[in-house]
C-alpha cells in the first residue's frame, strides 16, 4: 500500500466537471493498493496518516498531526503510484492490485480514517478525476505499509 500525502491549504476532486470531494486545510492523499495488501495494512496506514506530524506548531516545527492542525483528509485512489517504472519508457501496472480488490480495500481504508474522526471526502474509484490542490510548503511524503 502506497500513500502519497501532501499538506494542502485546499484541495478538490472533480468528476465530469462536478466537485465530488473537497477540503480546506489538511492532507490530500493519493492511495495505491498493491497485491498482498490487506485490512491490517490498511488499518495501519490510516493510523499513520492520522498521526503523521507534518503541520507546524507555534515554533514552526513539524510537530502537529492533521487532527491537531484542525485539518481534514481528502482521499483519491491512484493505482499509477504502484507502477513499475524501472525499465523502458512506459510504466507497467502489474504491481497494482486488481480493481475489485483495490476498491474494497480503498473503501475499508477510508472507513478506518473516519474512525479517527475525519469526514474523509473522496474521489470516485476508477473514474477519470481532475484533482486540484494548493500544496502548502510544499510538503509531500510517500508512506508505505
Amino acid at each position: 500500500m502506497i500513500a502519497l500525502i501532501q499538506r494542502v491549504s485546499e484541495a478538490s476532486v472533480k468528476v465530469e466537471g462536478e466537485i465530488v470531494g473537497e477540503i480546506n486545510r489538511g492532507i490530500l492523499l493519493l492511495l495505491a493498493i498493491e497485491p498482498g495488501d490487506d485490512d491490517k495494512k490498511a488499518k495501519r496506514m490510516a493510523e499513520r496518516v492520522a498521526g503523521y506530524r507534518i503541520f507546524e506548531d507555534e515554533n514552526g516545527k513539524m510537530n502537529l498531526n492533521v487532527k491537531q492542525a484542525s485539518g481534514d483528509v481528502l482521499v483519491v485512489s491512484q493505482f499509477t503510484l504502484a507502477a513499475d517504472t524501472n525499465k523502458g519508457m512506459r510504466p507497467s501496472f502489474t504491481s497494482a492490485a486488481e480493481p475489485e480488490f483495490s476498491k474494497a480495500l480503498y473503501q475499508y481504508f477510508c472507513r478506518q480514517l473516519r474512525e479517527h474522526g475525519f469526514q474523509v471526502p473522496t474521489g470516485i474509484f476508477g473514474a477519470d478525476m481532475k484533482v486540484t490542490s494548493v500544496n502548502d510548503g510544499p510538503v509531500t511524503f510517500t508512506l508505505t505499509c
